[in-house]
């Protein structure tokens, strides 16, 4: 078989601070609905376009390490850890591209709401030049307009059947709807620093490491 007709590999990028069911459900949805041959979950170390993480990089890396543990075809990958500078997008893709060759499908991985901001983010016609996006939109989620600048460009690239991310290395967007899971990091850490569990929200062996470590103010002194 050759590079263009094999799974496709996909990029999945976040803070993961702390990572949470939200980020794993969705995942692995993604992993058997489209036939991927395996995700890589690449944490951040310094994102350049929202707040810095609470916790360390090296922290977070160890949370997402054991969160995906038991699944197979997710994979943690560290190169932004190790990359000086802002975990600009554009750069992973291109490591990515150059690791697996010009016909590999590669595909990038992003929330509806992420994509809805794509026009802020750095080189971002590039992006697709180098992988195929796949938004994930949550049922029920209405979405909202795109920007005109954004629908524009989406227009011609949106695929119409997920097969087309096999037939070319790159240039489609596809939209896949996942479960909605009404978990976000952000209440994570608030739950934590007020000395309240999240335990359920985090696979156990996360929490188990997290609470042990008194991780994000919890528990409280």
């Amino acid at each position: 078989m050759t590079a263009r007709g094999q799974a496709p590999v996909a990029v999945l990028g976040g803070t993961f601070d702390p990572v949470h069911h939200g980020h794993l459900r969705p995942a692995i949805e993604l992993l058997e609905g489209l036939g991927l041959s395996e995700i890589r979950l690449v944490p951040g170390r310094v994102p350049p376009h929202r707040p810095q993480p609470r916790c360390d990089a090296a922290t977070r890396c160890r949370l997402l390490t054991e969160a995906v543990a038991a699944t197979p075809g997710l994979v943690v990958d560290e190169r932004e850890l190790r990359r000086p500078g802002p975990s600009y997008t554009i750069d992973t893709l291109q490591s990515f591209r150059r690791e697996h060759g010009p016909d590999r499908p590669l595909c990038f991985a992003m929330g509806s709401d992420a994509f809805r901001s794509l026009v802020r983010w750095h080189r971002w016609h590039e992006l697709n030049e180098i992988a195929h996006l796949v938004v994930t939109t949550r049922g029920g989620d209405p979405g909202g307009p795109l920007p005109a600048e954004l629908a524009d460009w989406l227009a011609p690239r949106r695929a119409a059947h997920p097969h087309e991310l096999r037939t070319a290395a790159a240039g489609r967007v596809w939209f896949h709807p996942v479960s909605r899971l009404e978990i976000s990091a952000t209440r994570v850490r608030q739950m934590l620093a007020q000395g309240r569990s999240a335990r359920g929200l985090m696979p156990d062996t996360v929490w188990t490491l997290l609470s042990r470590a008194g991780l994000y103010g919890y528990p409280q002194q």
